[in-house]
């Protein structure tokens, strides 16, 4: 095998290579069937224990939480932006939302066609740059849950601690920053994340939902759309996306392997460290975008001097083996999105090459 790129994509992301290798070596005949678990029945034995098995091993890292219930869901996050409110927004009520940049007000766009949508807090008076300060957040009288991003991929920013919506259901997009640090699952109604930066490859979305709240769904909406239709058929009532399930598997098996959320966290927050320490002592070099207590530890956000060096940045490091450093499109900039399975060694050698890139340009 050539060498592997040092992967800083937003997603679709890097997946840790020892899973890649297991899936390889079980790729063609799994668990001596004589068939791919993508060519095996939905309904059959084998895939159905490895469904089962993902679904208790996400609660079990999690500390198993009484109540809740892990869904497997088609559609990536943005389906659930209409499906939550769909399911829970009765009439007379409203979502509340706290907008905290492109994703938070995905969500907010989508409710706002579905039901009733209301900001309960917004940081876009600093141009999404920061986390709106906790005491700030106020959800409606008439709110039927609050709404949170918890991880902004494109801004960079991230919740240090996660908002008391009291009796208000608390409801989190946690697609970017999901297991990449513990955190109390009693504090959410409901979290979903689509797998593709910290889980696995895309094609499902994990629904982890306090199991009261999606008992009964309305009925006047799709089947498919209904929270207690995934329930009651235990994610199997169409044809799932097996591969992507089976691969989540295989990577909550690996955070297993790396000391489950205390030891994925240390590692996490160790490898952003080492970023940010560069960015902030280049002396002007390079600058951190996001506010010092809202930065992200999955996806760091940083700026040069000006555009035309960021684009010189961006192509001798890929002429050097980095890929997906340049900033999302609708910001510009630069971004290294460092999630789970990017490894620390990948951290180091792009902080080497900033420091040349520097020395050379600077």
């Amino acid at each position: 095998m050539s060498k592997r790129a040092y992967n800083f994509n937003a997603g679709p992301a890097a997946l840790p290579l020892t899973v890649l290798e297991r899936a390889q070596a079980e790729f063609v005949d799994f668990r001596e069937s004589g068939m791919s678990i993508m060519e095996m029945s939905h309904r059959g034995a084998i895939y159905e224990s490895v469904h089962n098995e993902a679904q208790e091993r996400l609660l079990s890292l999690l500390g198993n939480p009484q109540g809740y219930k892990v869904l497997f869901i088609q559609g990536g996050a943005s389906t659930q932006f209409a499906m939550i409110p769909m399911n829970f927004v009765s009439e007379g009520q409203v979502g509340s939302y706290v907008m905290t940049g492109s994703w938070a007000e995905k969500a907010f766009k989508e409710a706002k066609l579905v039901g009733g949508a209301h900001a309960a807090a917004s940081s876009e008076d600093k141009k999404f740059l920061a986390i709106p300060e906790l005491s700030s957040i106020k959800a409606a009288d008439n709110a039927a849950y609050l709404h949170i991003t918890s991880n902004e991929t494109i801004e960079g920013t991230q919740y240090a601690e996660y908002p008391d919506s009291g009796s208000i259901p608390l409801i989190a997009d946690m697609s970017s920053d999901i297991l990449s640090r513990s955190f109390d699952v009693n504090q959410f109604g409901l979290i979903y994340a689509g797998a593709q930066k910290n889980l696995g490859p895309s094609g499902v979305t994990v629904v982890i939902v306090k199991e009261e709240l999606i008992a009964k769904s309305p009925s006047n909406i799709p089947t498919i759309l209904r929270y207690d239709t995934h329930l009651k058929n235990n994610s199997l009532y169409n044809t799932p996306p097996s591969f992507s399930v089976y691969m989540v598997n295989e990577v909550l098996k690996w955070i297993e392997e790396q000391g489950g959320l205390a030891g994925i966290e240390a590692k996490n927050r160790d490898k952003a460290a080492l970023l940010y320490n560069h960015i902030d002592g280049s002396g002007g070099f390079y600058r951190g975008v996001a506010e010092a207590g809202s930065r992200s530890i999955m996806n760091v956000t940083f700026r040069m001097q000006s555009e035309e060096l960021e684009k010189q940045f961006v192509k001798a490091a890929e002429q050097e083996g980095f890929v997906g450093l340049k900033g999302h499109r609708s910001v510009g900039g630069l971004r290294a999105s460092i999630y789970n399975a990017v490894p620390h060694e990948s951290i180091k050698a792009l902080s080497d090459f900033m420091k040349h890139f520097q020395q050379t340009q600077g």
